[in-house]
């Protein structure tokens, strides 16, 4: 199996902060729709006994989709600069930006999935370990 190496974290990278951006966007866009999925999701409860307690379910489901596509759309970006800046916590930031976006279909489960099978393994750590101690010589 060949070794990963931060060169190639580049590529990975610029990925990642595109993805970053794109889940900024649908976080965004979630809160500008917010009045339009309240209206939808409440016409589907005429006939509910209790829809008050759904509706705060549903409110409570909306507010945290929003704020993990936007800590999603963060932790991408500063992952994808760390690694494009080739640096040693690039590789941690990435395994949790993958955790954090590997819920999301299609984007977030490819880019997540290609993180992990890339980062995880522990001979990436060595690589990224003498990349930064070499820089520093």
């Amino acid at each position: 199996m060949p070794v990963y190496s931060p060169s190639n974290s580049r590529t990975l990278g610029i990925c990642w902060v595109v993805y970053g951006l794109i889940r900024l966007l649908v976080a965004v866009w979630l809160v500008g729709f917010n009045a339009t999925a309240t209206v939808m999701f409440g016409t589907l409860l005429t006939r509910v006994p209790d829809p008050y307690s759904l509706m705060s379910a549903f409110h409570l489901l909306y507010l945290v989709t929003i704020v993990w596509s936007f800590a999603a759309g963060l932790l991408g970006i500063v992952a994808g600069l760390a690694l494009i800046g080739g640096k040693a916590v690039g590789r941690s930031l990435g395994i949790v930006a993958a955790f954090f976006s590997i819920s999301e279909i299609p984007l977030g489960v490819m880019i997540g999935t290609y993180t992990l099978v890339v980062l995880l393994p522990t001979c990436t750590e060595r690589a990224y370990v003498n990349h930064d101690s070499e820089r520093a010589a």
